[in-house]
């Protein structure tokens, strides 16, 4: 893949890093290992248009990969310089692009809902960006397809400023909007953070995560969904992939081929389950605070009778109400979130699988391992080292 040139071509990359995100540092890697296999020279930027001309002492850029502002986009054409974007709200609406697939982003929010058995569903997101109405787009027409509903909560970037007048209004509105709801209710929202700022008022009007109100966030930041519990369910949306691509996409430029004619969109890598959608919704109290029992003590052994107890039931009459909402019997949903416990557990943390499996209330190594088998068609070291995790 590397160039014939005698001199590497040097590529501007203008990616906000300053901001600190997780998918603009991710976006910068995928671009990064492309350009080690390309035996590029890589110059990260301010997302400035002046540093793109050229200086009499210094080689001229040959490509530029960037969240493209249009004074950018504008002195790349002026200057015949190769430019590619990598976001979606960009107002360059012509820049040849590889970006993330919001759409398909809300239909895995939506399934991932939807299976854990909820029937009313919300969204909440900015009220103009792209990436956000085409996230709730994706959502509601996979529910409608199953003849869900959903409502919305919207909301203008001004509310995040700092601005006390904004912000009040914005909190305001976000409790009426959850004072409206109907629990359970699963909820899909445009950002890690903000699901932080839903959970707080749940908290306020005295909802629960996730029995109540399940979520899921979108960008999986790990710093805010990994602590304090209960820890965000979050979607993956493979920056990295999109960062390598868009790479592939200006070497192509660079070669002066044509640009495609539309975007190129990458599919989410993933969806991050934790704490904030480990639940199964029912209309039934007793199941439901059985399940809430089994969630707060699935770090130690359990028994049926142990759950029965918890809520005032024999172990047939709760065996029973289980029967009419779920398939599957209260044995299977405390193994099913022992497993959903371990998952987060090996994916957050370096702990020995003996250790994790007594954390999770399973007997030893091996009594979670055929556990864990039987529900994710993996033994718990080749979830681990699919996710990322070794010892």
């Amino acid at each position: 893949m590397k160039s014939s040139r005698s001199k590497p071509r040097k590529v501007a990359i203008a990616l906000e890093m300053h901001w600190g995100h997780k998918r603009h540092q991710e976006t910068y890697a995928g671009c990064l290992n492309y350009a080690h296999e390309a035996g590029w020279d890589c110059v990260i930027t301010p997302n400035s248009e002046r540093v793109l001309k050229p200086k009499s002492n210094e080689q001229p850029f040959d490509g530029i990969l960037a969240r493209v502002t249009k004074p950018m986009a504008q002195t790349a054409r002026r200057q015949g310089i190769p430019i590619v974007n990598v976001w979606l709200n960009s107002p360059v609406s012509r820049a040849p692009s590889v970006l993330p697939d919001f759409e398909e982003s809300g239909r895995i929010a939506a399934e991932h809902l939807m299976s854990r058995g909820f029937q009313r569903f919300g969204y909440l997101g900015y009220q103009r960006d792209l990436d956000a109405k085409r996230q709730c787009d994706g959502f509601r027409d996979a529910l409608q397809s199953k003849g869900f509903s959903c409502t919305t909560h919207r909301f203008y970037r001004t509310s995040m400023e700092g601005n006390t007048i904004e912000w009040d209004n914005f909190r305001t509105g976000l409790l009426k909007w959850v004072e409206s709801w109907s629990p359970p209710v699963g909820i899909l929202v445009s950002g890690d953070l903000y699901c932080r700022y839903l959970m707080e008022a749940c908290h306020t009007i005295g909802l629960h995560i996730p029995q109540d109100a399940a979520l899921i966030g979108t960008h999986n930041e790990p710093n805010i969904c990994d602590s304090p519990s209960p820890t965000v369910t979050s979607i993956d949306m493979g920056f990295e992939e999109i960062g390598y691509q868009a790479a592939s996409l200006l070497d192509h430029l660079m070669q002066g081929k044509r640009p495609p004619a539309n975007p190129e969109l990458i599919k989410p890598s993933k969806l991050v389950t934790r704490q904030s959608t480990d639940a199964f919704a029912t209309e039934d109290s007793f199941v439901s605070n059985a399940l809430r029992f089994m969630a707060e003590n699935s770090h130690r052994p359990l028994s049926v009778k142990d759950v029965a107890l918890s809520v005032g039931l024999n172990r047939r009459s709760l065996e029973r109400r289980f029967n009419q909402y779920s398939p599957e019997g209260v044995a299977k949903q405390i193994t099913r979130m022992r497993v959903e416990r371990a998952k987060r557990l090996i994916i957050e943390t370096k702990g020995s699988l003996k250790s994790i499996a007594i954390d999770c209330g399973f007997r030893n190594s091996d009594h979670l391992s055929k556990a864990f088998k039987r529900t994710e068609r993996l033994t718990p070291s080749q979830f681990r080292k699919l996710n990322g995790k070794s010892r």
